[in-house]
């Protein structure tokens, strides 16, 4: 009996070095885990790669009515780029609408959160596209979850207001950063629409140092609503990205004015998931092909004439 009792006690000892183990194993494991999550980038993307596409023979183009780059009867700038990468790769051209809330998660799988020129991951989400083609602005924060194509169209953000504020345009001096110094000294104690989270966020320009009274657009909106609740007098001016401010000047004449410049010259680009390199590529193959033989240039004279009157060094190199 007592050789017995020794042994279960042997047993109970065994199990609870076992156990101790056990669970130094299961902490291990868990810091390592913590420590990748921790020191990696945002993880990867769940984009399909090329060769998916075309056995399954769609491109899924996500895009928002937004200016000519996607108009709401499926025309635009970045609505033919697509269809022709369409037909370049041999399938077909399926339109995705989203939301700027979603329109990197549907690309991605990963809802996240603009902090500075990072992003905090906020929850899983459904893959819905293949790229992102809606005049999207190369913004740091973006770069941390998706792989951009070379530049497809140059804009910039501006201060767009009505044209009976007492807001003046500036004078232009040459110096970039001159200028937008001086339409931050127009704006002090001014209200200013804004949109969290996208190249209009008045974060990303400093202007709560201005004195500017900042107001925040509902992020559920259309950004080019934002033209028209200025015009109604939600507030005294709005920014606005060039794209955006070149159509307004052609639908609104007369009811508005800009200002003046908040941001050196930006950059816009397709967006590709980080699982989906090589789509990347054959993209850029594609569009060296349509710049180079014209077609790219065609393109934008049907949708943005006058970006060349901005921007004359436009598609010259």
């Amino acid at each position: 009996m007592a050789e017995r009792s020794g042994l279960i006690s042997s047993e109970r000892k065994y199990v609870r070095v076992l156990s101790l183990q056990s669970l130094r194993t299961l902490m291990l494991t868990a810091l390592m885990v913590t420590m990748v999550w921790l020191t990696s980038s945002v993880p990867d993307a769940l984009g399909r790669e090329i060769e998916e596409i075309q056995r399954e023979g769609t491109l899924r183009h996500l895009g928002i009515p937004y200016a000519a780059f996607v108009t709401d009867d499926a025309r635009g700038l970045d609505v033919e780029l697509m269809r022709n990468f369409a037909a370049y790769l041999g399938v077909r051209y399926e339109f995705v609408e989203t939301d700027w809330q979603n329109l990197v998660a549907d690309l991605t799988g990963k809802l996240v959160k603009p902090r500075g020129d990072d992003v905090e991951v906020m929850a899983e989400s459904p893959v819905r596209g293949d790229v992102i083609a809606t005049g999207f602005t190369v913004l740091e924060w973006r770069k941390r979850v998706v792989d951009f194509s070379s530049p497809t169209f140059p804009t910039g953000v501006w201060v767009v207001s009505r044209a009976d504020s007492p807001l003046q345009p500036i004078t232009a001096t040459g110096d970039i950063d001159e200028d937008i110094k001086a339409v931050k000294r127009e704006l002090k104690g001014k209200s200013v629409l804004g949109l969290k989270g996208s190249c209009l966020d008045p974060d990303l320009y400093g202007l709560s140092e201005t004195g500017a009274l900042v107001k925040m657009f509902p992020s559920d909106r259309n950004l080019e609503e934002m033209i028209p609740a200025i015009i109604a007098r939600a507030a005294d001016s709005t920014l606005m990205d060039v794209p955006v401010a070149l159509v307004a000047l052609e639908k609104w004449p007369g009811e508005i004015k800009t200002i003046g410049p908040v941001s050196r010259p930006q950059e816009m680009a397709c967006a590709f998931a980080r699982t989906s390199p090589k789509l990347g590529q054959a993209f850029e193959r594609f569009f060296q092909k349509m710049k180079a033989d014209g077609t790219y240039k065609s393109l934008v004279m049907k949708y943005y004439p006058s970006v060349f009157t901005y921007y004359p060094d436009f598609l010259k190199n």
